[in-house]
Parts: C-alpha cells; sequence; structure tokens
C-alpha cells in the first residue's frame, strides 16, 4: 500500500461554513471520532466499514499532521506491533492495563493487526527481538494505508480542527446526543462520540472526558530516559551493550535488556522498561534516585572474580586490553579497567586479586545516580488517562456516559517499548469501532 497515496486534499476544512442548527437527528447514525492518531483511525475506519450507507463518520485532528506519531515511530520505520500472540503473554507487557485488556486481546490482537494490513497491501516483518515492522522498514507505508483505507472507507477527515467543549443532550424515549463544539467556533451533533486524543496533560480528550463525569488518573511520563553526570559514561556516548540488569535500590523494580549510553546519561529497552513499570514512583521521586547496574547479569561478584581468575591462570602474558572474556565493547571494557585502576596494557599475570575483585564489583554492581529524564523521542507515552473501571472493554464504552466511547492512550493503559503501545492502540479503536457501527437497539 506504500504506493498509494491518498488524495490530502480530502482533508481541507472549510472554515467558512455556517454552524449547523439544532435539527432533529436524520435517519443514519452520526459518529464523531477526536484524536487523529493511531487508534482514532484505527476505529473510524472500522466503524465506517461497519456502517456503510447508514453512517457518517468524522473525524477531527486539532493538529494539520494526521498520525504523526505513527510516522516518526521506530525511528521512521513504525514498530506496528509484537509478534506476541498469546493473550496472557502479551498483557504481560503492559504495566497499566493489562487485566483490562486481556478480553480485548482475544478479540483482537497482534495476528489480526498483521492480517488486517496485510489485507490492505501492507506486509510486515519480525526481527529478532519480536518486534514487527513494514517491509519497506518505512512509516509512511502505514501512514499512506491508513488515509487511503480511511477515504475507501468513507471516513471524512477534517484537520487543524479540534473539539472544545461536548455536551450530552437527552432525547425522549432514545438514547442522548452529543452537541459538539469545535475549536473555529462552528458546532456539530452525532449519536456516538469517541476521544481518541492521546494521554498527555494537554489532551483535550481527558478534559472532555472529565467534563463528562470521567475520573482522570494523573498523567505521568513513561518510557523515558535517564539523565546520569558520571565520569564513568563521559566519551562513551553511542555505546550499546547487549544485555544488562538494571534496578532502583530500595523498590522492587527490575528490568533487563539491552543498554546505550548517551551523551545525557543511559537509555535503551533497559531502561524504558524500567521506566515504564517505575512511571509513578520515579515521578513521585522527582525522578531523583539510584540506579544499580549490572553489566554482566549472568555472573555475581563471586562468579565473576572466579572467571577472573582461571583467565589469569590461563591466559597470563595477555593484555587485559586485547583479551576481554566478556565479550564487552571495547571501549567500554577499558573505561571499567580504568576506573577500577587497572592499566590496559597490565598482563592478567600482572594483575593483582584485589584489583579484579574491585572490576567484578563495578561490572556487577555499578551504582548511578539518576537526577533527571528526557522523553524517548520515538515513544512519546504517558502513564495515566481515564480511568479503567469505568470503561466497558467489549466495546470501549463509558459506563458513565452512554455513547462515549475511548480508545488508545486517552485511557490509563500503556505498554513498554517494542509495539505493544501501537497494539493497544489497534485493538481498542477496532472494539470502538465495531461496537459505534452497531445500530442502537
Amino acid at each position: 500500500m506504500s504506493g498509494v497515496k491518498p488524495d490530502l486534499r480530502m482533508f481541507r476544512f472549510d472554515s467558512a461554513r455556517r454552524a449547523p442548527q439544532r435539527e432533529e437527528m436524520p435517519a443514519k447514525t452520526r459518529v464523531v471520532v477526536v484524536g487523529g492518531g493511531a487508534a482514532g483511525f484505527f476505529a473510524a475506519i472500522t466503524c465506517a466499514e461497519k456502517l456503510g450507507v447508514a453512517g457518517s463518520v468524522t473525524l477531527y485532528e486539532a493538529t494539520a499532521h494526521p498520525l504523526a506519531k505513527v510516522r516518526v515511530s521506530g525511528g521512521g520505520r513504525c514498530n506496528v506491533t509484537h509478534a506476541c500472540f498469546e493473550p496472557r503473554e502479551l498483557v504481560k507487557r503492559y504495566p497499566r492495563g493489562g487485566r483490562e485488556l486481556l478480553g480485548a486481546f482475544h478479540r483482537w490482537q497482534p495476528r489480526d493487526t498483521i492480517e488486517w494490513f496485510a489485507g490492505h497491501g501492507v506486509e510486515t516483518k519480525t526481527e529478532a527481538d519480536g518486534r514487527m515492522f513494514p517491509v519497506t522498514d518505512d512509516s509512511a507505508t502505514i501512514v499512506d494505508c491508513l488515509l487511503h483505507a480511511a477515504e475507501q472507507a468513507g471516513v471524512t477527515v477534517v484537520t487543524s480542527v479540534g473539539v472544545r467543549k461536548v455536551e450530552q443532550l437527552g432525547r425522549e424515549g432514545a438514547a442522548p446526543d452529543f452537541w459538539v463544539t469545535l475549536t473555529d467556533g462552528t458546532t456539530t451533533r452525532c449519536e456516538r462520540l469517541l476521544l481518541a486524543t492521546g494521554g498527555n496533560k494537554s489532551s483535550a480528550g481527558l478534559a472532555i472526558a472529565g467534563a463528562l463525569g470521567h475520573t482522570i488518573e494523573p498523567p505521568v511520563p513513561s518510557l523515558f530516559t535517564f539523565h546520569i553526570d558520571d565520569a564513568r559514561l563521559i566519551g562513551l556516548s553511542g555505546v550499546s551493550i547487549e544485555n544488562v540488569a538494571v534496578s532502583v535500590p530500595g523498590t522492587k523494580l527490575k528490568e533487563g535488556g539491552p543498554l546505550l549510553i548517551t551523551h545525557w546519561g543511559l537509555s535503551g529497552p533497559a531502561i524504558l522498561k524500567l521506566s515504564a513499570w517505575g512511571a509513578r514512583e520515579l515521578a513521585a521521586r522527582n525522578y531523583e534516585f539510584k540506579l544499580t547496574v549490572n553489566f554482566v547479569p549472568g555472573h555475581t561478584v563471586e562468579s565473576l572474580g572466579r572467571e577472573f581468575a582461571a583467565t589469569r591462570v590461563a591466559h597470563a602474558k595477555k593484555q587485559l586490553v586485547t583479551w576481554n572474556p566478556l565479550g564487552l565493547p571495547q571501549r567500554f571494557w577499558e573505561r571499567m579497567l580504568t576506573t577500577a585502576g587497572i592499566a590496559p596494557a597490565t598482563q592478567w599475570a600482572g594483575v593483582s586479586a584485589a584489583a579484579l575483585g574491585a572490576l567484578a564489583v563495578l561490572l556487577t554492581g555499578a551504582e548511578f545516580t539518576v537526577v533527571g529524564k528526557s522523553m524517548n523521542k520515538e515513544e512519546f507515552v504517558t502513564c495515566g488517562g481515564v480511568r479503567l473501571s469505568e470503561v466497558e472493554f467489549k466495546t470501549m464504552e463509558s459506563k458513565l456516559c452512554p455513547g462515549l466511547h475511548f480508545a488508545g492512550e486517552v485511557l490509563d493503559i500503556d505498554g513498554v517499548t517494542g509495539g505493544f503501545n501501537f497494539q493497544s492502540a489497534w485493538t481498542t479503536g477496532w472494539l470502538a469501532g465495531q461496537a459505534m457501527g452497531t445500530p442502537s437497539p
């Protein structure tokens, strides 16, 4: 589908149009989707396809760039989903929302997502770590696919216009309607309303949900990197270590995986996963805490000490700088040697047991002081949003406000890095779209 370019003129908005009068609803079902991200588009497409000519679906995106997050995700490649096809395993990747998503994933899961995109001309591939991308390695493939699918389904997409206020209007003997005030001052009316505006503090969807009676769990960042000012890391920016174990002393927070040293501190999947699970706890500490890193998680101080002792015997005349028994990146290995007080050119036979002991301690339990955070630019995710107990997860409909639905990060749902946040967007969007496309009894 990457070769299909939708006619973006369809997104032009006529700001001179007159506001409609409060006439009686026509026979057509009117659906309004607020938010032009992954969840909003998927819900709008699903709903429009199910309603067909019996309905009218309009999507409002406050910015001029729909699907902007999809376009930049995964370094511009778009990590569409993850190759985890067992719902009980899949929900373990969600610090918040896993319990509620279990049933939802039995109805729409990564296998369904892959099949949907394949059916729309987009083939995907699976990488060694389970992340799934379009075979083109280009997020524009996904963006173009969604835009084209929306156009084909008859979704009206309006950009540079958001929603300012929503009122629920009662109708005698029927489900209530919504009177929607847009940011350009015009108004519209609908029977079904979907909020898919994301979960950051400035999200219009959270303000609207709150005004309609929902409880909002305070949004805080998730998936962020750590600011660390430490001489041991200076000059090592760009060095990646394949597998480490990270933890926060005094808490239950522990994670593992690849680590990336940056010019501001530490990043990579191990850090991002730790930040996701610890989003609220680390925010409460104002992002100032101690971090322990085991750079060789298969070892303890004692087992690494024994390996060093054996290496000293077996490779006595080799220099430490050229004989690294742990397979660590060369620049990092040399820095750890000098930090432990060992001259890199020293032969293994000439290193004291005390120096090797210091090196073992450093590699299995280095402690760093975290002094702040940075958002991971490819995965801007928040913890917080509409309280999940107030939403029916079979339909994504509000339990408090009939006709109001939610999808994506406007809910208090977030996953770790690896395609899981997109999968929850596809799943909740599809469920909401199906429900909104079903005529009310």
